[in-house]
C-alpha cells in the first residue's frame, strides 16, 4: 500500500470514527453493541448530530491541515486565529478547556499557559482529536521533527505537557504506520522520546497488557484516550472492528474513535473503511462561510498534506514548550 493511501486512511478514518462515535458520547460501555448486535454499525445520528456529521474533532483537524498547506508550514499564530474564528461561530460542540482558551482574548502564545496556570487542569484529549492532518504532514520529516511539531500544536490549547507528549507519541505512531510498519512495535522508541517527567505514566497506558478498564481517569483525559485507541488497534484485525471496540467503551466515544480511526486508517488503509460510513460523512466548518467538506474533500486534503514538501524543522514562530514536572487533573 502506498504512503499516500495510508495518509488518506488516517485522515478519513479519523473523521469517520468521529462521526460514528458522536451519537454515543457519554454513554455507558456496551451501548454500541446493543444498538448493532450484528457488529455492522451504521451512521445513525443522534444526540444532536445528523447521520455522518463530524464534530469539533474533525473540524479542528481540517483547520490545522488547511493552515499547514496555505501557510506553507507551521504558522502557529495562523492556526490559533483559525481556531478562534471557529470557536466564535458557536460550533455544536467544543471542549470546555479549549473554549476557555480560545475565548480568553489572550494572545496565541500565552492563552493556554495562562489557563493552565490559573486552573491547573489541562490534560484533556482535545489535542489528540485534531492530530490526523498534522501527523500526516510532518511524517516525512522524521521522528524528532514530527514529535516537536505535535507538542507545539498541542500547546496552543493545552498547557499541561502531558497532552503535548501524548500528541507527540500519536504523531510518531502515525509516521511509522505511513511507512507500512507496525506502529505498535514503535512504542518503545516513541516512549524513549517522551519527556522524562511524563514517560512512566505514558508507559503504563501504552503497555501491551493495559486495558481500558484499568484507566484511572475518564477517557476524556489524554492518557486513557490514547491508551484506548492503541488497545483497540492491538486487539482487533480490521478498521471496522477497531472502531467498534473503541466506541463500545462508552464515555468520550467520538474522540476515542477519532484517535482510533487515525491509527487504524493508517494501518488498514482507506479501502478498509466501509462506504456506508463515508457516503454520509460531512464536516461543517462554522466560522468559515457555509463550507461543508465531504469524504472526497478529506481525501484531497490528506493527499495534499502527504505530498507537500517535508518540513525538517519547526519555524521560529513556534515557541519550544518546556515540559513541566508533572500533570494536574485533566479537564475534558
Amino acid at each position: 500500500m502506498r504512503t499516500i493511501d495510508r495518509a488518506v486512511g488516517a485522515v478519513l478514518g479519523s473523521a469517520v470514527g468521529d462521526a460514528l462515535g458522536a451519537p454515543f458520547e457519554f454513554g455507558l460501555p456496551g451501548v454500541y453493541r446493543e444498538r448493532f448486535p450484528s457488529g455492522r454499525g451504521e451512521m445513525c445520528g443522534g444526540g444532536g448530530w445528523d447521520p455522518g456529521e463530524a464534530t469539533d474533532d474533525t473540524q479542528m483537524a481540517v483547520l490545522v491541515g488547511e493552515s499547514l498547506l496555505e501557510r506553507d508550514g507551521l504558522d502557529l499564530p495562523d492556526v490559533f486565529r483559525r481556531f478562534v474564528a471557529w470557536a466564535a461561530a458557536d460550533p455544536k460542540d467544543i471542549g470546555l478547556q479549549t473554549d476557555d482558551v480560545l475565548r480568553s482574548g489572550e494572545p496565541w502564545d500565552l492563552a493556554a499557559a495562562l489557563h493552565f496556570q490559573v486552573n491547573g487542569r489541562a490534560a484533556g484529549n482535545g489535542s489528540l482529536m485534531r492530530a490526523s492532518t498534522s501527523a500526516v504532514y510532518f511524517a516525512a520529516a522524521g521522528r524528532e521533527p514530527t514529535m516537536a511539531a505535535a507538542r507545539r500544536i498541542a500547546s496552543l490549547t493545552h498547557g499541561d505537557a502531558a497532552a503535548w507528549e501524548g500528541t507527540a507519541v500519536l504523531h510518531e505512531l502515525v509516521r511509522v504506520a505511513l511507512l507500512g510498519q507496525d506502529p505498535l512495535s514503535a512504542l518503545p522508541a516513541a516512549l524513549e522520546a517522551v519527556a522524562p517527567a511524563h514517560r512512566e505514566r505514558w508507559a503504563i497506558v501504552l503497555a501491551p497488557d493495559w486495558h481500558p478498564d484499568d484507566a484511572t481517569e475518564f477517557n476524556g483525559a489524554v492518557w486513557p484516550c490514547l491508551g484506548s485507541a492503541v488497545w483497540a488497534l492491538r486487539t482487533t484485525g480490521s478498521f471496522e472492528e477497531a472502531l467498534s471496540a473503541a466506541i463500545d467503551l462508552g464515555g468520550d466515544t467520538d474522540t476515542v474513535a477519532a484517535v482510533t480511526g487515525i491509527l487504524a486508517g493508517a494501518v488498514h488503509g482507506p479501502a478498509s473503511i466501509p462506504s456506508r460510513w463515508t457516503d454520509s460523512l460531512h464536516v461543517p466548518l462554522p466560522g468559515f462561510g457555509d463550507r461543508v467538506l465531504h469524504a472526497e474533500d478529506l481525501r484531497a486534503l490528506a493527499t495534499a498534506l502527504a505530498t507537500a514538501p517535508p518540513r525538517p524543522s519547526v519555524p521560529a514562530t513556534a515557541p519550544a514548550p518546556t515540559p513541566d514536572e508533572g500533570s494536574g487533573p485533566p479537564t475534558v
